[in-house]
């Protein structure tokens, strides 16, 4: 290098993780971390080599060209692993649901009463004989892995409850949590997969990240508009998207919610019953011009995310 450069280096986000960055940043050394998604593609180019792919990131970090992600610290991205590993226990007590109601299904054993996986249904999977040997100890084995993997998950969700107020994000998942539909799990996985909301200048750059904003292909004056994007954060698209659906019922302040509530500073309140008022009457109105209901969901959970950047913008939130 010559002597005055400045070393400025980049590489993709992936399984590597933060280290990197981290061990380089306490160097002194520029070091980004870029979305390998937005990486410039060249679609002429066939021929892909480790050796090509590093020249042409330096070339496209030297031109500005590439889009730096945000690093978490190291409490941050611990707190994001926790929730992340409480994704995946929920995912695995899903599959082990699915796997346990087809064999049953597929041997003409079907639960006529409302209300799956209550106590009530887990005690007439449990009174189910078979003829055969095998199949009562498969039986047996679906429902041992269904319980370890809810006893997991609820160990998890215990660990959450346990350790998230003891970190800089605790205030603003506290006042993420006045919010109706977004409970202490949905309010951890925004704080932690989002950190500082005031890294987004506007409401509509939160939008994008989150992937809830229209795709589009216009050109001259056409304009046309297209599904959403998808882009950035699928895991808290898909949580605002579920927390959307409390909003079918009427503004009301539950003995739950208020309890949420209580301790919270007056602003943030008051953005949260506002969002109740604005997201109810966004999704009747939707509803009545006639648009799909998945569609008026999504709507309304775009508009649920310009409310959370809102709350993120309080001073007083952010750890220092």
């Amino acid at each position: 290098m010559k002597k005055g450069a400045t070393l400025r280096v980049c590489y993709e986000a992936g399984p590597t993780g933060y280290g990197i960055h981290r061990r380089l940043s306490e160097a002194g050394i520029d070091c980004e971390v870029v979305a390998p998604s937005l990486i410039p593609v060249q679609s002429g180019n066939r021929v892909k080599t480790d050796r090509r792919d590093a020249k042409r990131l330096a070339q496209l970090h030297r031109a500005g060209e590439l889009t730096p992600i945000y690093v978490p610290d190291e409490a941050a991205e611990a707190l994001r692993d926790l929730e992340r590993a409480r994704e995946d226990a929920k995912r695995a007590q899903t599959v082990a649901r699915h796997q346990l109601s087809k064999f049953l299904l597929r041997h003409g054993r079907r639960y006529t009463e409302s209300g799956n996986w209550t106590l009530r249904h887990l005690a007439w999977i449990a009174r189910q004989q078979f003829d055969q040997p095998a199949q009562q100890r498969v039986l047996g084995d679906y429902r041992n892995t269904l319980q370890l993997a809810t006893e997991r998950l609820a160990q998890l969700e215990r660990d959450i409850d346990e350790l998230v107020w003891t970190t800089a994000l605790a205030p603003l998942v506290k006042a993420l949590m006045a919010m109706r539909g977004v409970a202490l799990v949905t309010a951890t996985t925004v704080a932690a997969e989002v950190g500082d909301f005031r890294r987004f200048p506007t409401a509509g750059s939160f939008m994008a990240y989150l992937g809830l904003v229209p795709s589009e292909h216009s050109s001259g004056a056409t304009q046309r508009r297209g599904s959403l994007t998808r882009t950035g954060n699928r895991r808290v698209r898909r949580l605002l998207v579920e927390a959307a659906h409390h909003y079918r019922y009427r503004p009301n302040m539950s003995r739950e919610l208020a309890r949420r509530n209580e301790g919270i500073a007056e602003n943030v309140r008051l953005i949260a019953w506002r969002a109740q008022h604005r997201l109810h009457r966004r999704l009747r109105q939707l509803t009545a011009r006639g648009k799909s209901h998945p569609k008026a969901i999504a709507a309304v959970a775009r508009e649920l995310a310009g409310f959370m950047w809102a709350i993120g913008q309080e001073q007083e939130l952010v750890a220092a």
